[in-house]
C-alpha cells in the first residue's frame, strides 16, 4: 500500500508496517510518536527514522526531519486510524466490553454464546487471543493498537467472521481500540479502580464512555447492566447520540433478571424477554456472573443472535479461567477456587459469591499490587475481615514496592487476620487448615501466570500452586 493511499496525499512510498517502538521499525514504517507516562516518544523520531521509517505521525509541534510528517493535535488517534487503514480487513462483528469487572468473562461468554450459534468467533483480553481451538497470550488487557488491528485482522484472514474484545479504560484513553467498526458495546459497572492513572473516578468513568460516545458506530448498539449506579451516565451518552441500547438486569427492560436460586453447582435464573418468561440454569456459581452472562447474551442478540435461544445456550457455558475457578478440592473434601478479584468490589463479589455455599468456614488469602492504587488496600482488609470467617493477607505482585509495607496497608483493614509473605506458604497453610464443610478462596491474580516481584517476573499459578498443597 502507498503512503498516498493513507493519507489522501501524493507519497508514492510503500508502507511496510507500523510501530510505536523504535526498535521494530523497518523501511517502509510508519512511526507513531506519543508522549507517554514515562517516555515521549517524540525523543526516539530520529532513531525511527535512521532505521527507515518513511513517515512520523506525531503533534504539530514535534520535530521531524527526513520522513513525512502526519501531524496531528490527537496523534494516538490518526495514528490508530492510518493502521486500520493498513491492516483491514477486519472480521465482519466485533463487539467491545468496558467496566470495571466482568469483562473478561463476558467477552469469553460472547465467544462461546457465537460459537453454539454456529459462528466462527474469537475474543481478545486478558486471557489473550482466544479461538475454538487456539490461545496465544498477549499479557495486558488491551495491547498496544498495532498488535490489536494486526491481531484482528490475522482473525479475519483465518475465517474469523465474530470477534468480542475488552476496551480497558487505559485502552480508551490511549486509542488503543480504535478503527474496528464496533456494532456494538456493552458496559458492566464502575467501582474503584486504577486511579493511580486516571486520578478521579469522575476521570475513570469518561474514559470508558469513550466508547460508546466516539468508537461504537452510530447505528450500533449498547448493551448496559442497569443494575450499576453508573448505568445512567452511560444510557444518557448512548442517548445523546442517538444509538439503541439494550438493558440488562434486575432493572433491565430488554433482558429482566426476575430471580435467582443459587444451586450446589451454579443457579437458577428466571428472565422475562420479548414479553415471555425464560427459565435458565446457568452452570455457573455468584451473582457477578449473571451479570456477566446477561451481558454477553444481550451483545449477542445485539448482534443478530434470537432471544430464546440465546437464552437457552446459557446453561451450557463453560467457566472462564482464572475466574471463580475451582482448582481442586483438598484431601478433607473442601474446594479451593481462585479469582481474579483484585479490587474491593471484586473481592466483595467473589466472597459473596462463594458465601451461601460453604457449609463451615470461607477462608479468604489475598493480597494487593505494587505501583498501583494504594486506596483501595486497607479497603479490602476490611471487606475480607467481615465477610470472610479466616483471613491470610499474603502478596500479590509486589512490583517495585516493599512487599511488607504493602501488607501492612491491607492489614490496616483487617488487623485480626493472619500474615504470611510468601503467596505458596499462605495457600498452603489455608488449605491445611480447610475443614471438609469450608471453602477456600484464593483472590487477586487468578489466570496470572507469575508473581511480579522487582523487574522480575517469577513463575507462580494460583492454581497449579493450589493443586500441589492439596496433593
Amino acid at each position: 500500500m502507498k503512503l498516498g493511499a493513507l493519507t489522501g496525499g501524493g507519497e508514492t512510498d510503500t508502507v511496510s508496517g507500523f510501530a510505536i517502538d523504535h526498535r521494530k521499525v523497518a523501511t517502509g514504517t510508519i512511526f507513531g510518536a506519543f508522549e507517554g507516562a514515562k517516555v515521549n516518544g517524540e525523543d526516539f523520531i530520529p532513531a525511527a527514522v535512521a532505521s527507515g521509517a518513511i513517515a512520523v505521525v506525531a503533534r504539530p509541534e514535534a520535530k521531524v526531519t527526513g520522513a513525512v510528517h502526519i501531524a496531528d493535535a490527537n496523534p494516538r488517534r490518526k495514528f490508530a486510524e492510518l493502521a486500520a487503514r493498513f491492516f483491514a480487513p477486519f472480521p465482519e462483528t466485533t463487539v467491545a466490553v468496558t467496566g470495571t469487572n466482568g469483562k473478561t468473562s463476558t467477552v469469553e461468554m460472547v465467544r462461546q454464546l457465537w460459537r453454539m450459534a454456529g459462528h466462527h468467533a474469537a475474543s481478545i483480553g486478558t486471557l489473550g487471543v482466544t479461538t475454538a481451538d487456539d490461545r496465544v497470550s498477549t499479557g495486558l488487557t488491551t495491547p498496544d493498537i498495532v498488535t490489536f488491528l494486526s491481531n484482528v485482522a490475522g482473525l479475519a484472514r483465518e475465517g474469523v467472521s465474530h470477534v468480542a474484545f475488552e476496551a480497558s479504560s487505559h485502552g480508551l484513553s490511549q486509542y488503543r481500540t480504535e478503527g474496528l467498526p464496533v456494532r456494538a458495546a456493552a458496559f458492566t459497572n464502575l467501582s474503584r479502580d486504577h486511579l493511580d492513572y486516571h486520578g478521579t473516578m469522575e476521570a475513570y468513568l469518561d474514559a470508558k464512555l469513550r466508547l460508546f460516545a466516539e468508537v461504537l458506530e452510530a447505528d450500533g448498539v449498547a448493551v448496559i447492566w442497569a443494575d450499576d449506579p453508573s448505568s445512567t451516565r452511560v444510557a444518557d451518552a448512548v442517548k445523546a447520540r442517538g444509538i439503541r441500547a439494550i438493558s440488562v438486569g434486575t432493572q433491565g427492560e430488554t433482558l429482566k433478571l426476575v430471580s435467582r436460586d443459587p444451586t450446589l453447582l451454579g443457579q437458577g435464573l428466571v428472565i422475562e424477554a420479548e414479553g415471555k418468561t425464560h427459565k435458565i440454569n446457568l452452570p455457573l456459581i455468584g451473582a457477578y456472573q449473571v451479570a456477566n452472562a446477561l451481558v454477553s447474551a444481550g451483545l449477542v442478540i445485539a448482534t443478530g443472535g434470537a432471544v430464546t435461544a440465546t437464552l437457552t445456550a446459557l446453561s451450557r457455558l463453560q467457566p472462564v479461567r482464572g475466574r471463580l475457578e475451582r482448582a481442586v478440592i483438598t484431601r478433607s473434601g473442601a474446594p479451593v477456587y481462585v479469582d481474579y478479584a483484585h479490587t474491593p468490589d471484586a473481592l466483595e463479589a467473589a466472597i459473596a459469591a462463594l458465601k451461601p455455599h460453604a457449609a463451615g468456614r470461607l477462608i479468604v488469602v489475598f493480597g494487593a499490587g505494587g505501583d498501583r492504587d494504594q486506596g483501595k488496600r486497607s479497603a479490602m482488609g476490611a471487606i475480607a475481615a467481615a465477610m470472610a470467617d479466616k483471613v491470610i493477607v499474603t502478596d500479590d505482585n509486589p512490583r517495585s514496592e516493599d512487599a511488607a509495607t504493602i501488607r501492612a496497608m491491607v492489614m490496616q483493614g483487617a488487623p485480626a487476620a493472619t500474615e504470611i509473605g510468601s503467596r505458596r506458604d499462605a495457600i498452603g497453610v489455608a488449605i491445611a487448615d480447610a475443614g471438609p464443610q469450608d471453602i477456600v478462596l484464593i483472590a487477586g491474580k487468578g489466570h496470572e501466570q507469575g508473581q511480579i516481584v522487582g523487574d522480575m517476573v517469577l513463575p507462580f499459578d494460583d492454581v497449579s500452586v493450589a493443586r500441589e498443597m492439596a496433593a
